[in-house]
């Protein structure tokens, strides 16, 4: 495995489509980082003019900080989160990869740590941090395992490996052994687990024990209420990986989220056919059990949805 320079140049893509409060925040964050090395920040506008961010300067120098770059551009490749974030890794100048979603801001400390431990051990494919997620109420730190391999990733989505968080090599998302974001996605929904499995077949994922990126839920989610595109997504991703047939508690996993998703957007019948397949792998998918409720209408999805979003947890 390479080892990377003491303090690579690092690209960090940002993929937006609309939310200009959100993007100046999650930009300042990343440009406000106490890393010695240099980073450029791009973001991709997906569907929405460009804006200059003139606010923000395009480049810029700190006396107390090396410099930082600030360029912005036009998805030029598939509509969507996918092919935003494929763009700027194409475009990308530096030997590192992060990703950070517009609505979410990184700690100052973030890369300088994250690049420390890369430095320590070069055989990570790639590296998270611990997270934050804020909701309306509250507010819940979520510290991932300190290595997580392949199938830990089959099992569980581990969603303290936030994308947010994540640093990779450049190189390895161009060439065969990872590659470019997944474009044939549905609706680019699960992109970022896709991507882990696929890096993970080569190495674990390292993290920073400390909550290091804020992650918001105190706002909406471009996939709240489209339930149809999460159970394509994720059909995709089961059909993908074959992995998962080694795996009965990861495929329940996923079969009981396509269930939930079918059964929260109304497709009664295919929900009670992924329900079956979940729970006929893992009897204790909870995930199922929601399914049949809110497909008998005993439970709306939504306020299924909140309860467990309000203890900064996902179905």
């Amino acid at each position: 495995m390479k080892t990377l320079e003491h303090h690579p140049t690092i690209t960090v893509v940002i993929a937006t489509c609309g939310r200009p409060e959100l993007l100046r925040r999650a930009v300042r964050s990343i440009l406000a980082q106490d890393y010695a090395g240099a980073v450029e920040v791009i973001v991709v506008f997906d569907g929405i003019d460009i804006d200059p961010l003139g606010d923000l300067p395009p480049r810029y120098f700190r006396p107390s900080r090396p410099l930082r770059i600030l360029r912005t551009m036009r998805n030029a490749r598939t509509p969507g989160l996918a092919g935003g974030r494929n763009t700027g890794i194409l475009a990308a100048r530096g030997e590192c990869v992060a990703f950070c979603d517009d609505d979410d801001e990184w700690r100052p400390a973030k890369l300088s740590r994250q690049m420390g431990l890369w430095a320590a051990h070069p055989e990570a494919v790639a590296l998270a941090t611990g997270i934050t997620i804020r909701t309306r109420t509250d507010s819940h730190d979520r510290i991932p395992p300190a290595a997580v391999h392949m199938a830990d990733f089959l099992e569980s989505r581990v969603t303290a490996v936030h994308p947010s968080s994540l640093v990779y090599r450049r190189a390895q998302l161009l060439d065969g052994q990872t590659g470019l974001v997944d474009e044939n996605l549905p609706a680019s929904y699960g992109e970022d687990y896709d991507l882990l499995l696929r890096a993970t077949r080569h190495g674990p994922v390292l993290s920073v024990l400390e909550p290091l990126v804020t992650v918001h839920w105190d706002r909406a989610s471009f996939f709240s209420g489209h339930w149809e595109n999460i159970a394509a997504g994720l059909t995709y991703l089961l059909a993908k990986f074959p992995e998962f047939e080694g795996t009965s508690r990861g495929t329940a996993r996923i079969a009981g989220q396509i269930s939930f998703a079918h059964a929260a957007a109304g497709n009664t019948k295919e929900a009670v056919i992924w329900a079956g397949r979940a729970l006929g792998r893992d009897a204790r998918q909870l995930r199922a059990y929601a399914a049949v409720l809110v497909g008998l209408r005993l439970v709306p999805a939504s306020l299924m949805l909140s309860v467990v979003e309000r203890r900064g947890r996902g179905l």
